[in-house]
């Protein structure tokens, strides 16, 4: 499969491609889950394995977005990564291409966000709000570019995760004033004009480097991978 990064006995370490489902319900609908167990059970076949393929879920990425993920092969390799999950030990870095350029190169974030579940979107509130739960990340700008045309300003971000909340870096980073190009829900009109008009056809956004300890063996693994869209091309000319 051309989207596996990495494999073993033991786990998976695949590519998302942005618009495809990291696990869906929907008949008919291509997601990641089900073309790895498709793998797996190929794999199996073709080896004379008869059981059941077990792929285990440890972490999503939103449709719009790509990027890196990591799946279990197995029950104890899930419960071992999904420990790591929730103590904060697999650390997810993002690229994030955005509208202007922020007013420090380096900064922290922290909002309070509360999910609509009705509408599907998250909102920033104020810390009592009722259902409020904390969003913090770091980021730091790699490259601004000017569009001429425009004379207006995109930066690529890395951006380092510090909880995981519903659309919590297109909420924040659209609150602190730096829009997400291609994003539809959180943009500014602005922002979604100007990713017309660059022809920005998916949310800049992508999950690139993704670190954690193997479960197994606790060996210190980091896999990175450039995103797919060419509107990164410019901006990570290795940044010059």
């Amino acid at each position: 499969m051309k989207n596996i990064i990495y494999e073993d006995d033991h786990i998976i370490v695949a590519y998302k491609p942005a618009g495809i489902a990291t696990q869906t319900s929907r008949v008919g609908q291509q997601d990641m889950v089900s073309e790895l167990k498709n793998y797996i059970h190929k794999f199996n076949k073709q080896n004379g394995i008869k059981k059941e393929p077990y792929l285990g879920l440890i972490h999503r990425l939103d449709q719009p977005v790509c990027g890196l993920l990591v799946f279990a092969k197995t029950k104890t390799a899930a419960a071992m990564l999904s420990h790591q999950l929730d103590t904060g030990e697999i650390q997810k870095y993002y690229y994030a291409i955005v509208m202007g350029k922020p007013k420090n190169t380096k900064d922290v974030l922290i909002d309070y966000l509360y999910k609509d579940g009705r509408t599907n979107m998250s909102y920033v509130v104020k810390e009592d709000f009722p259902e409020a739960k904390k969003a913090a990340l770091e980021y730091r700008v790699v490259k601004t570019l000017v569009a001429l045309e425009e004379n207006v300003e995109a930066t690529l971000l890395e951006i380092k995760l510090i909880t995981g909340r519903h659309h919590q870096i297109r909420v924040q980073l659209s609150n602190a004033g730096i829009p997400i190009l291609g994003d539809g829900k959180y943009g500014s009109m602005k922002s979604k004009d100007f990713s017309k008009d660059s022809a920005c056809r998916n949310l800049a956004l992508c999950a690139h480097k993704l670190r954690f300890r193997h479960p197994m063996t606790g060996e210190e693994m980091t896999f990175e991978r450039d995103p797919e869209d060419e509107i990164f091309e410019a901006f990570l000319q290795r940044y010059t």
